[in-house]
């Protein structure tokens, strides 16, 4: 049986991954430190005899070493995604990113683990000339201390693979939304609308125009991707693919999907300007072509994923405690 190591394993889409690979029948170490992950969101998973739970943090090298022993493949989703505060805390990116990436890399190497899988973020594009925005787009000056820490990992990764014959997978996300959601204008939004239904406070000026894509299809993406270069045998490189919808929407147009499913109608406050924040870009658009190649596509547009996001977090209001 395949045994799979997942970083960030209590995370959002680090516990839908974990649920998807035991349904597949693999067996499963989670790691996790829980700084921002939730136990809850494994409680199927610790219910499964192939799901072991191992908690630590990957600037623990030694512990990370010893839980991921024994087995074959490694999902390194464990990040710090604070985007909009990295300016705040200029080291957390660069120690929780970029030398976590670095750290799993060497626990692999001393394990004999040759295939990783690594979630990165289209915000590697920054603020790109080309939209849709390709894999091979050169790279412009890098507009947040977050995308410049996972670009670094995404350097690391490549290096490791070219110089000890690893495999590697390299996932340019959008936005996620979806079940087990803790972070981002769905969650911001609906909390608001929650401590004041009748206003709603919007960063920038509500034109900015994004992509998303539902956490389900994020986790079939990956693990499409994986199951392709078993079945071919891969040999060692690295592969970059894009994921996302093939349309986006104006931060608008997600309040306009919220507040009609709440049938509420805001007084809307706008902060003013083209981005939200320092760091905050304007237009995200992925060309997903060379996935969608491989057969792979969604199943959900932007506005059913932000629907689904919704009813999860009207069900689930325990996670606004949780961020206090």
């Amino acid at each position: 049986m395949e045994k799979i190591f997942v970083t960030g394993a209590a995370g959002f889409i680090g516990s839908n991954l974990v649920d998807r690979l035991l349904a597949d029948g693999k067996s499963v170490v989670g790691w996790d430190n829980f700084v921002t992950g939730q136990k809850k969101f494994l409680a199927g998973a610790l219910k499964n005899e192939n799901f072991r739970l191992s908690e630590g943090d990957n600037l623990d090298l030694p512990a990370l070493t010893k839980a991921m022993a024994g087995c074959d493949t490694v999902f390194h989703l464990a990040a710090n995604a604070d985007v909009r505060f990295g300016l705040n805390h200029t080291g957390k990116d660069l120690q929780q990113n970029t030398i976590a990436t670095f750290h799993v890399l060497e626990a692999m190497r001393a394990n004999g683990i040759k295939r990783i899988a690594f979630s990165s973020t289209g915000s590697v594009y920054g603020e790109a000339e080309k939209i849709p925005t390709p894999e091979d787009a050169p790279f412009p000056v890098q507009t947040s201390l977050y995308a410049a820490s996972k670009l670094a990992g995404e350097g690391m990764i490549a290096a490791y693979c070219e110089g000890y014959q690893f495999e590697g997978y390299i996932f340019r996300f959008v936005s996620i939304l979806g079940e087990r959601y803790t972070h981002g204008h769905v969650f911001d939004f609906y909390q608001q609308l929650l401590e004041h239904p009748d206003r709603l406070k919007v960063l920038g000026d509500g034109t900015q125009r994004k992509s998303y894509l539902y956490v389900q299809d994020c986790v079939s993406a990956m693990l499409h991707v994986i199951n392709l270069s078993t079945a071919t045998k891969a040999k060692h490189g690295v592969e970059i693919y894009n994921l996302g919808c093939d349309e986006y929407v104006q931060v608008n147009n997600s309040i306009g999907y919220l507040c009609g499913a709440l049938s509420l109608k805001p007084k809307l406050e706008y902060t003013g300007g083209a981005r939200g924040w320092v760091g905050d870009n304007p237009f995200i658009f992925l060309d997903t072509k060379k996935i969608r190649a491989t057969g792979w596509k969604p199943a959900l547009t932007i506005e059913q994923g932000i629907h689904r996001t919704l009813q999860w977090l009207q069900q689930n209001q325990w996670v606004y405690e949780t961020r206090k």
